[in-house]
């Protein structure tokens, strides 16, 4: 069984996918001349100028619900497993995923708005969606988004959440000793009182607990960074040296440095991946490009905030161990330590013994249980789109179900497997994704553009950000509809 996962595993990330993600981030940053430099402000500006409906949710909660999938798992063990297994210049190209994906993230959350959808009284969208109706609601469009929206069931109800209560486990053992089976149920039955309560719950949720846990975490590395701070030039210089191949111990695995770089990037900041963009169409704007940059702000938050504090506390106290290609040792300050949280908790305990162990896995425990929550809500906006399209929605509430207990299952699963087989799981489900949702944006890229532009022309006429607005029709986007019956509206007031 684990063979065949290995092996799984191994086709989805060959050096191709790697490619495709840096690729596809080089593309949408030159096609928008790098937005993610020229409108920083904007971004930022954007979280909090967003409204609130009985349909959607605020640009702040979309961001939060977002990072909620983001900040998690990725953030303290991916990290760890990056630098283990890549060398410290990972964290350079978990950089660089990150500055070039906030493209991506523009392009599949402004795409999602576009063509969101409105069931039940609340927005839906995502790849799915835009997959369908941006390719021309044709047989093909149609059966690459169930394709695409049976993937991420797999991947965010069943493969996914394992890794997140895995590492929560390992973490809280770690510091408090305490038996899998209670953690297990605790963990379940909190979980379930959180996605029986729908996207609304869930989107409160997480606009309380992701800017309070990531701003005592970023605060507690900042500390750390600032006792050893004599370090921080020369790690510096070795995350860069690494990186490139110029640092001799590293030199035999340039290779395993750049694709486990990205491939934690793209499972930190999830740029490309295809579930940004399901939070991203649940928010209530007047322009689809508005979520986008809102969208493209959080990888930055993410993983320029939160990996690099995690990088920055192993490297500079020391708390790590590297792999060789060929499963030799090239550093080994750890002996006999399991890849993963484990590392941070090492780290923060440098500063103050005994701490570091209680603190990480309090922080995990936030970090995770709220990505874990995102998942659901993303495994359910998929479950309705299949159950609309194939089953005329007649099914919904009893997929809807069944995929609550699957999750649930997969959470207490994952709670007692082992990390490695947790984690190669979790890579399957995320490459799946990001294959199938890559494409779909590339070819889908002129439709973002003309997004883009149009919002472009109307910051530069100096329109206020409240009345700048989007007319499918005039830009010559189709299928559209959400968007078509919004300016019939307006226009017949």
């Amino acid at each position: 069984m684990e063979r065949i996962v290995y092996a799984i595993n191994d086709i989805i990330w060959s050096n191709w996918l790697v490619f495709l993600c840096l690729g596809s981030g080089i593309y949408f940053s030159f096609r928008t001349k790098f937005s993610q430099i020229r409108h920083l402000k904007e971004m930022v500006a954007l979280l909090f100028k967003g409204e609130k409906s009985a349909q959607g949710i605020s640009s702040f909660q979309a961001l939060c619900t977002a990072l909620a999938g983001r900040i998690g798992t990725g953030n303290i063990a991916g990290v760890a497993t990056a630098i283990a297994m890549g060398g410290p210049g990972a964290l350079f190209w978990m950089w660089a995923i990150a500055f070039l994906g906030a493209g991506s993230a523009f392009a599949e959350s402004t795409l999602a708005q576009v063509y969101k959808e409105e069931h039940d009284g609340l927005y839906r969208g995502g790849p799915a969606y835009y997959i369908e109706k941006g390719l021309g609601n044709t047989k093909f469009s149609k059966w690459y988004g169930i394709l695409f929206a049976l993937a991420t069931v797999l991947a965010t109800g069943l493969l996914l959440p394992g890794v997140q209560s895995n590492s929560i486990t390992v973490a809280v053992n770690n510091a408090f000793k305490i038996d899998p089976m209670i953690i297990t149920v605790v963990l379940v039955i909190l979980l379930a009182l959180i996605i029986f309560g729908g996207i609304k719950r869930i989107s409160s949720a997480a606009e309380l607990i992701v800017p309070f846990m990531g701003g005592i975490y970023i605060l507690m590395s900042l500390v750390i960074i600032a006792v050893n701070i004599e370090q921080l030039p020369s790690i510096i210089e070795l995350v860069f040296k690494s990186a490139f191949g110029a640092e001799q111990a590293f030199a035999g695995i340039i290779g395993s440095t750049i694709a486990w770089g990205v491939k934690r990037g793209v499972y930190s900041n999830e740029a490309g991946q295809g579930t940004g963009p399901q939070a991203a169409a649940a928010a209530e704007v007047s322009h689809p490009a508005k979520q986008g940059l809102v969208q493209a702000f959080s990888v930055y938050v993410d993983t320029l905030f939160v990996c690099s504090a995690t990088g920055f506390m192993i490297l500079m106290t020391g708390s790590y161990n590297v792999h060789g290609v060929n499963g030799a040792m090239i550093v080994e300050n750890l002996p006999g330590v399991e890849i993963g949280p484990i590392y941070t908790q090492t780290a923060v305990d440098s500063l103050i013994p005994g701490f570091g162990s209680a603190f990480v896995s309090i922080a995990l425990f936030f970090f995770a249980f709220t990505t874990i929550m995102a998942y659901y809500y993303i495994a359910e906006v998929n479950i309705i789109y299949i159950s609309k399209r194939i089953f005329k929605g007649k099914t919904t509430k009893l997929f809807i179900n069944i995929l609550r207990v699957i999750l649930l299952g997969a959470v207490a699963f994952g709670c007692v497997k082992t990390a490695s087989l947790a984690w190669t799981m979790g890579d399957i489900g995320v490459g799946s994704m990001a294959w199938l949702n890559i494409i779909a944006i590339l070819l889908l890229s002129n439709v973002a553009m003309k997004c883009f532009k149009d919002y472009e022309e109307q910051m530069k006429a100096g329109i206020p950000r409240e009345e700048r607005t989007f007319d499918p029709i005039k830009l010559g986007i189709k299928n559209a509809d959400f968007w078509e019956e919004k300016v019939k509206k307006e226009s017949n007031k």
